[in-house]
């Protein structure tokens, strides 16, 4: 795998875990962080999707195909940016740039090993 592939492909493992967490233990996950405690479904329906993003990344990760690389910067991005949003909006709690911030981070992971190539 290329290093680009390895940043998708270890990102996927991320997702995993925190789509696993999400879907069984919200709540822990989100007291970590001093984040509201969830009750209705949405925190474990997030949790399925985040798992199911993840085994993509993991498995497209192994296939090198720079267009998918790529156009998981710009996705990693945008959740960055949109949970920045959510917060200047007021609709989320600061902890919430936190998330965002790991994706922002491999995005720019993945970005500076695609052009090293």
């Amino acid at each position: 795998m290329t290093a680009a592939s390895k940043s998708v492909y270890y990102f996927g493992f991320y997702l995993l875990v925190l789509g696993i967490s999400l879907t069984v233990v919200p709540n822990v996950l989100l007291g970590m962080f001093q984040m509201p405690v969830a009750t209705e479904v949405w925190i474990h329906v997030l949790g399925a999707v985040v798992f199911v993003i993840g085994l993509y990344y993991v498995f497209m990760a192994q296939a090198n195909h720079t267009l998918f690389l790529m156009l998981t910067v710009y996705a990693r991005t945008s959740v960055l940016l949109c949970f920045i949003a959510f917060v200047v909006m007021d609709w989320a709690p600061v902890q919430l740039i936190l998330f965002g911030t790991i994706d922002g981070a491999g995005a720019l992971w993945t970005y500076l090993a695609l052009k090293r190539n």
